[in-house]
């Protein structure tokens, strides 16, 4: 099982300690490097960054978000960021919210599937560097009876097929993503409860005639060293309700529904009535600690060590750690103790 870190957003008081937190990650083998987008920092600028600043650690969009840019404009882009980094670029995608796609881009959010399944199509075409030509419900390229002509991509990436990865949630999502993706990105994601996501991924493989061998999992987890594991559940508290309770709408949230899946409907009615109510910490206290334990790396060494053993049981081949920490020792402490932990459990 391979490391990953996440950077998250940039613009969050951290900025000055993410190049020293991807140099000590690059020093210590880890293998990817990611950067998200919402409606602040956008990753791709991220990642060029880091690329320049790093050696050997891959780059990935964890997510680019796919209201925020046309097909052809993401393989542009994607196409750009390996050939910089040396072929060091890993495409992340994820279709976002109703919230962010439709009040931030202005890109209804509606047909979330069959526009992730032709975004991603319209993307390998370009990629290829065959002349783009595409028909479908919601991209046709060239525009017809216009002056517009089949062209192809002019930069020559690196690697012939750049690894494509899908943030997906929902089952049927999970098995889109398993059918048209080389990798997932996860979120929340607990070994005990691994099958809500591998089902479904391994149905989508099958209809694309493969396994789950070779298929990237690449869930993200929180990282929080330390004896105490009640105050580390606790410090985690905030992040988990801002996600359960207030990404999306009381309708449509993914996280929430993830919740409920996991078993904990009661306690996601409680933190999203709350946390929309802006009782924050009201919210946070509804977390369940078992919750916050089963999806997140928690304790000292041994401890993080025997849950590493646990997602690598699961099926897991890259664990994608976000240091619960602000400060820069922190950060470094958590990212010397994945390697720590990982050595430990027998997985490096």
């Amino acid at each position: 099982m391979r490391l990953g870190i996440n950077l998250g957003y940039w613009g969050l008081g951290m900025d000055a300690d993410n190049i020293a937190v991807a140099q000590e990650a690059d020093r210590l083998g880890y293998s990817v490097c990611w950067a998200a987008e919402a409606y602040g920092s956008d990753a791709a600028t991220v990642l060029s960054f880091v690329a320049a600043r790093t050696e050997r650690i891959d780059v990935g969009s964890a997510i680019f978000q796919i209201p925020a840019r046309t097909p052809a404009m993401t393989a542009m882009t994607a196409a750009t960021l390996d050939t910089l980094s040396g072929g060091r670029f890993r495409l992340g995608l994820g279709v976002s919210g109703p919230q962010v796609s439709e009040g931030w881009y202005g890109v209804k959010f509606d047909k979330p599937l069959a526009r992730t399944r032709e975004y991603v199509e319209i993307i390998r075409k370009a990629m290829s560097r065959e002349r783009l030509v595409h028909e479908g419900a919601h991209w046709t390229l060239p525009l017809p009876g216009g002056p517009g002509k089949p062209i192809k991509l002019t930069v020559h990436p690196v690697r012939e097929r750049i690894p494509l990865y899908i943030a997906a949630i929902g089952p049927k999502n999970l098995e889109l993503t398993g059918e048209i993706a080389d990798g997932w990105l996860g979120i929340f994601f607990s070994p005990e409860h691994s099958a809500l996501s591998l089902d479904a991924l391994t149905a989508g493989r099958a209809k694309a005639g493969k396994t789950l061998e070779g298929f990237d999992l690449c869930p993200t987890v929180n990282i929080a060293v330390g004896e105490d594991v009640k105050a580390a559940v606790d410090g985690l508290r905030s992040y988990a309700a801002l996600y359960i309770g207030g990404m999306g709408s009381k309708e449509k949230n993914f996280y929430n529904q993830l919740t409920r899946r996991m078993g904990y409907e009661q306690a996601a009615d409680e933190i999203q009535e709350k946390y929309l109510a802006k009782d924050y910490a009201g919210a946070a206290a509804a977390v369940p600690h078992d919750l916050i334990d089963a999806t997140s790396l928690i304790g000292d060494t041994a401890r993080i060590a025997d849950r590493m053993q646990a997602y690598a049981e699961a099926g897991v081949s890259t664990l994608t750690l976000a240091p619960s920490g602000f400060t820069l020792d922190e950060r470094i402490l958590a990212l010397r103790t994945g390697v720590e932990a990982l050595e430990r459990a027998g997985l490096a």
